[in-house]
């Protein structure tokens, strides 16, 4: 919803009687800031999906359940996705108890209200290259799902059992953005890339032993990457690979309704 659209919105309410005029100078004043404040810990970016296509996400890791909350309550009250990141099954079980509605992806660590809106175009296939680097994985895949857009999994699929990657050729020639996800050393984006015509994107993992140092050792090798144009996104950043995704299709769809359809040219006499 633009700025517009919400002044619009506010203006509609107060004369149907469903706003008070001080609840409505209230809404104006986060119309005017483009944000919400929540208490005094939080301040709701309401034009994120306006400017960028997509709403704000809740990171959930070092927040308490009740800001987690009173958050997500912002965020019902306006038609978009509300998603949290990095959450425990037990920090879940306290929310759920507020938020009856609330799903859960155990896997990824997401948990979400609502559905998405539209369906976009593309599809964003992911790979990883072992069973450890799911939770990862998942977190984009999640992500890119509730954006919208179809997403294919292909996992484990590592570059120490070459032969599982090379059967799924197929799928990675008509993918039109991968995201790769790889610990230990990292190499399987750089493998996707000699085989694949459209954007990689890579995500390193902190699965590994002590030399991966973290994750720092694939994060290293990705950036290194002898395959051209493979771009790379933080340590276990799944959610951020996906947004990065979608924001690669979303402008590609732009760009093709921008452009003004050319008529065929004659057949040659």
């Amino acid at each position: 919803m633009g700025q517009r659209d919400a002044l619009q919105s506010i203006l509609e309410a107060v004369s149907a009687g469903y706003l008070s005029p001080q609840a409505a100078a209230a809404k104006l004043g986060q119309a005017e800031t483009g944000y919400e404040a929540i208490a005094d810990f939080a301040k709701l970016d309401h034009q994120r999906q306006a400017r960028t296509g997509f709403p704000e996400a809740i990171w959930g890791q070092d927040k308490t359940p009740d800001q987690i909350v009173q958050i997500f309550q912002a965020m019902q009250r306006h038609p978009a996705i509300a998603l949290a990141t990095r959450i425990t099954p037990a920090v879940f079980a306290q929310l759920q108890h507020q938020l009856p509605a609330l799903r859960y992806y155990e896997t990824a660590r997401i948990c979400a209200l609502g559905t998405p809106k539209t369906h976009r175009p593309g599809t964003i296939t992911l790979l990883t290259a072992g069973t450890a680097d799911l939770p990862v994985a998942e977190e984009a895949a999640v992500t890119a799902e509730l954006m919208g857009f179809t997403v294919e999994r292909l996992w484990d699929v590592g570059v120490a059992g070459i032969q599982r990657l090379l059967r799924h050729q197929d799928a990675i020639a008509t993918a039109d953005v991968l995201i790769v996800v790889a610990g230990m050393e990292g190499a399987l984006p750089s493998v996707v890339g000699g085989l694949a015509d459209c954007p990689v994107i890579a995500v390193p993992t902190s699965i590994g032993y002590g030399a991966s140092f973290g994750g720092l050792t694939p994060l290293l090798a990705m950036l290194n990457s002898c395959a051209a144009g493979i771009g790379v996104v933080n340590i276990d950043n799944g959610f951020g690979a996906a947004i990065l995704a979608g924001q690669i299709l979303r402008t590609a769809e732009k760009f093709a309704q921008s452009r003004p359809s050319r008529p065929e040219s004659p057949p040659n006499s």
